[in-house]
């Protein structure tokens, strides 16, 4: 049971954290390249950066059940060659310190308003760089064997997909017709880099034909993980795309809610196809600990976000 337990929560965290990291990362394209898309989606996702800190924290939350979570870390799974130099719980717990203090670092620069051109290209360069590490740390390594250069970029695109989602669903007051017209063309351009990342990936991985990717893709093939993996394409990726094509959905904030939770929902349900087929006979009682783990981190963010927002409104006034 606490097997299941820490497994939930590493999967519960990784779906969590993709706002908060999301809305981080726009709001720092926002600070180089401006533009009134993120004025408007300011309201959204300042909340949402708040939070940032509290990732960070919450990962402690992963460390106990490191060796519950990944193989590797119990001294199986992982390959005899460099793969375990590379694995090693010191060095995977100071990949997440730089990555996560870093980012919280580049939260308050936001929140505080001290996050100039500069700072923000600086800071979208050290995301770049540490998501290259962690999204492989925090996903890809709890099966080691399988590889993927474009993987880490799949996982930023789906960060900032959920960013946008969430700011779909909370409507905040400032979106009007025309903001709700430029969040619908930052949700379909994230969502085509989406799709065409994981379709590239695939088809990269098939025209390989090495077993180590081969092995991956086909365990994630059995069943239920196709029909995971069927119903988050149709649910996160498929709807959203051919809703998003309406000129009325695109103009209404009330449409966009509906599919902003459609993007979310997908967005869970593949993170959960990517995590959840390494742990085997496992995975059932894991997922179900994720669902009550994520609902549980989803009232922790309300009331911190709001504590949170508060404290940032007076260091903004000093």
């Amino acid at each position: 049971m606490s097997d299941a337990l820490f497994r939930g929560w590493l999967l519960a965290w990784i779906v969590w954290s993709a706002v908060p990291v999301g809305a981080l990362v726009l709001t720092l394209i926002h600070a180089v390249t401006g533009g009134r898309w993120g004025e408007v989606l300011a309201p959204a996702f300042r909340p949402a950066i708040t939070l940032v800190p509290l990732v960070a924290l919450t990962f402690l939350g992963v460390v106990p059940g490191l060796e519950a979570a990944f193989p590797w870390a119990a001294g199986t799974g992982a390959q005899p060659n460099v793969l375990r130099y590379y694995l090693d719980p010191a060095l995977f717990g100071a990949r997440a310190a730089v990555a996560l203090v870093g980012w919280s670092v580049l939260a308050f620069l936001c929140l505080t308003g001290r996050c100039g051109k500069l700072a923000a290209g600086l800071g979208l360069s050290f995301y770049g760089l540490t998501i290259s590490l962690v999204a492989v740390d925090w996903i890809l390594s709890v099966e080691p064997g399988f590889n993927s250069s474009a993987f880490p970029a799949d996982v930023a695109l789906h960060q900032i997909l959920a960013a946008l989602a969430f700011a779909a669903l909370v409507s905040p007051p400032s979106l009007d017709a025309r903001g709700a017209s430029d969040l619908a063309g930052l949700m379909l351009a994230a969502l085509l880099g989406v799709i065409y990342l994981e379709l590239m990936s695939y088809i990269v991985a098939w025209y390989g034909d090495l077993p180590p990717k081969a092995a991956w893709y086909l365990k994630r093939g059995e069943s239920p993980w196709s029909a995971v993996l069927v119903a988050s394409l149709v649910i996160g990726g498929l709807l959203p795309f051919f809703a998003l094509l309406f000129a009325a959905v695109r103009k209404s904030p009330a449409l966009l809610r509906g599919v902003g939770l459609l993007v979310l929902v997908g967005i869970a349900g593949h993170f959960a196809w990517l995590v959840l087929p390494a742990y085997g006979a496992g995975a059932g009682s894991a997922a179900l600990a994720a669902l009550f783990l994520l609902a549980g981190l989803t009232l922790l963010s309300s009331l911190a976000g709001r504590i949170l927002a508060r404290r940032t409104r007076r260091l903004r006034h000093v």
